[in-house]
């Protein structure tokens, strides 16, 4: 879709969100009853701190271009969901930008459901910096997740690159490490300015000369999903095939699936089973 393209259903899904909300959902007065239903378009402009001739042009389909705090500003006004403010961005032609670093390490529980009816396909959620925030029993004895490995105990990269035990189970370790960096170099790009990515990046050279060498290469090319064998210490050799799922309204919080062979399923099952 080019720009003349996009402008005439950007108005459209402007008008749309402004005629379904009221004076009283975004704390303005509204004077009385209103011959048409919704805000206004100086009210929508006055909340989204722009002129009233450029917000009703926008509406218009004319030739401008919306700033990313505009889009910001407007998203605000219009009380847009997370899926309404990446549709506005969409029909603007341009791309979310990177999101505020969460504080905090939640998920929703729905999430933490559904990776424990997976059982026993191991799962595990992880958020932007990798840090896992919800996984299942399977993903603990497979993965031994909550293993302690302080400073950054429940962070994927660093269980992966300083674990001797996930050193251990990964029958391809070495093989592997080129495309977990490559992964993370792509996560953290959207996010080079947080401390916290800087932190566990240099707490990592210390601890992993694999690490240390295998960083520099800046190789953001390769993906993480395949086949993976792992050797576990009770059930011996269990094989994987590895999935990423993302979820549409929040692109930094990541599912990862391993849904076993035939053979390690069933091994999987009986051992959670009798624990």
């Amino acid at each position: 879709m080019n720009d003349s393209e996009r402008r005439k259903p950007l108005g459209d899904f402007l008008r749309k969100r402004r005629s379904g909300l009221s004076p009283d959902d975004v704390g303005l007065p509204s004077y009385g009853p209103r011959r048409k239903p919704g805000l206004r378009r100086e009210e929508v402009a006055q909340l989204a701190h722009v002129g009233v001739s450029w917000y009703t042009w926008l509406e218009q389909g004319r030739d401008i271009a919306p700033s990313l705090q505009v889009l910001e500003n407007l998203s605000q006004a219009l009380r847009l969901t997370p899926d309404e403010r990446r549709h506005l961005f969409s029909l603007s032609g341009q791309s979310l930008p990177p999101p505020p670093a969460p504080g905090d390490r939640t998920v929703r529980s729905s999430y933490q459901q559904v990776i424990d009816e997976l059982s026993p396909t191991p799962a595990y959620v992880i958020g932007y910096r990798w840090d896992y925030l919800a996984w299942n029993q399977a993903a603990e004895e497979v993965f031994a997740i909550s293993y302690p490995n302080p400073p950054h105990d429940l962070n994927l990269l660093w269980h992966f690159f300083t674990s001797p035990i996930i050193k251990e189970r990964f029958r391809a370790w070495r093989q592997m490490a080129g495309g977990v960096l490559a992964e993370f170099h792509t996560a953290r790009a959207r996010f080079l300015g947080d401390p916290s990515f800087n932190q566990l990046i240099e707490d990592l050279k210390q601890a992993s000369p694999e690490f240390c060498h295998g960083w520099l290469e800046h190789d953001a090319r390769r993906v993480l999903d395949g086949y993976i064998e792992i050797e576990h210490p009770v059930l011996g050799r269990l094989e994987f095939e590895h999935m990423t799922l993302q979820v549409p309204s929040d692109p930094d919080i990541k599912m990862m699936i391993y849904p076993p062979y035939k053979d390690s399923r069933e091994k999987l099952a009986r051992y959670l089973a009798s624990g």
